[in-house]
């Protein structure tokens, strides 16, 4: 199955899960509770307020080595924009991936998306782990964001 399938697809379109697919077509699907949505609204009008020359958005796909995955959250700049638009799912992963960790998520799991993004041009993925925040680049993990140096270590959902 590939991504615009699962957009057409009239089943799936009110599913209360985040929808995925493997590295071999397969839909993978995590419950998403509403302190995570809570989560993810904070994250998003934070960077909004935080950053400039570009757009926070939810739920953004993005064609990964290993299939569509889905940001909770992301940060594009405005160039972004101007050369991909809404192009769904993504060629290239935005400047910024966040996700927030679900307790079905695993370490190794969350570990393999980061790679996924930063292979795919993220310059950083940020993890959100009941309301800490982790900041990962190409480098390794960084006490605070290179992008967003304002941007709080703990989130309200």
């Amino acid at each position: 199955m590939d991504w615009q399938h699962v957009l057409a697809d009239p089943t799936l379109a009110n599913l209360p899960y985040k929808i995925e697919l493997n590295e071999w077509g397969n839909i993978e699907m995590t419950p998403a509770s509403n302190r995570h949505s809570a989560f993810q609204a904070s994250i998003l009008i934070l960077l909004r307020s935080l950053m400039t020359g570009g757009k926070s958005y939810a739920e953004i796909s993005i064609d990964t080595a290993k299939n569509v995955k889905v940001a909770d959250v992301v940060w594009v700049s405005n160039a972004f924009l101007a050369k991909y638009g809404f192009e769904t799912p993504y060629s290239l992963a935005p400047e910024l991936c966040v996700e927030v960790v679900s307790p079905a998520n695993s370490h190794a799991e969350m570990m393999m998306k980061k790679d996924l993004y930063l292979a795919k041009g993220a310059k950083e993925v940020w993890f959100c782990e009941d309301g800490q925040m982790r900041f990962y680049d190409h480098q390794g993990k960084r006490d605070v964001s290179a992008l967003c140096p304002a941007f709080p270590l703990t989130v309200e959902p």
